[in-house]
């Protein structure tokens, strides 16, 4: 039988977003805060997942193995140190989360069974490789305030009362939501970047965090006169309009996971334009 194992790790480590054959301008233009000199640190945590077969002890590797390997090849040669100098890969792109995890996969790949490589910058950013050449999939995390009330306004208090309880009282009722977005797209060889940082975190402010937080769903969002704001419809009304302009910073939107709760989230995948136009033509039919 297989099964799916999980190693944790971290390591401390600085780095600076720098291209020398850019100016200082052009480098501060692109990279922000990111490019000052001597650079920045993080705390980083690694996620190593591991799949394989269940030996006669109950496991799929020995993990004080699996832990001396993930100290030589990778804890032992960052931690403490100047990311762009560490390692020669980082001569030539720069130490970013995505590519920082496609280099761990690299060092690790012919000794563990990797599946995924999972490597949080810090709490609200983080990136996941699997082996795929150049693509990484990157995630960052934000939240908004709302208030909503879970109610068809096609059908009475009483009825609402018996499918939502409590959701349906009149005066609704708030939830501090954390919005988790994952974009999909291909390393850059020299910036080792999917896509611009800034530009993804300001689509997400200006399409959904401006003007979702410190609102009543039901009354502030037009899309929710007439939709139940659901976790679920919330995260699908978020996917939708997040697609089209994720796609300007040259990624796509992979992945939307609104958590409306510690117990009660609720995540949606991106869709091809033909998935799109079915699911949008299922919601006309069911409103006629």
């Amino acid at each position: 039988m297989k099964c799916v194992i999980n190693r944790r790790a971290q390591f401390s480590a600085s780095h600076r977003y720098w291209l020398p054959e850019l100016s200082e301008a052009e480098n501060f233009e692109r990279f922000g805060a990111c490019a000052r000199s001597p650079g920045h640190g993080h705390n980083y945590v690694l996620f190593v997942a591991m799949e394989g077969e269940l030996d006669d002890y109950g496991m799929v590797l020995n993990l004080s193995d699996v832990k001396r390997v993930i100290k030589t090849e990778i804890t032992s040669q960052l931690d403490f140190s100047f990311l762009n100098d560490a390692w020669p890969e980082f001569q030539a792109t720069l130490p970013t989360t995505e590519n920082l995890a496609r280099q761990i996969w690299n060092r690790l790949a012919d000794q563990l069974p990797i599946t995924n490589i999972q490597l949080f910058e810090h709490p609200e950013l983080w990136a996941d490789y699997q082996g795929n050449a150049m693509e990484a999939y990157l995630t960052i995390k934000t939240h908004f305030s709302a208030a909503h009330r879970l109610a068809n306004p096609k059908l009475s208090f009483e009825e609402n009362s018996e499918i939502y309880g409590k959701c349906a009282r009149p005066h609704g009722h708030g939830h501090n939501y954390h919005l988790e977005v994952t974009i999909k797209g291909q390393i850059d060889a020299r910036t080792g970047m999917i896509a611009d940082l800034g530009q993804v975190q300001q689509i997400i402010d200006q399409y959904v965090v401006e003007p979702f937080d410190h609102t009543f769903l039901n009354k502030d969002i037009a899309y929710f006169a007439e939709v139940v704001p659901t976790a679920e419809n919330i995260a699908v009304h978020i996917r939708d309009l997040l697609s089209q302009p994720m796609a300007s910073t040259g990624a796509q939107l992979h992945k939307v996971k609104l958590i409306e709760s510690p117990n009660n989230s609720a995540e949606v995948y991106a869709l091809s334009p033909l998935q799109a136009a079915a699911e949008q033509a299922e919601r006309v039919l069911a409103q006629v």
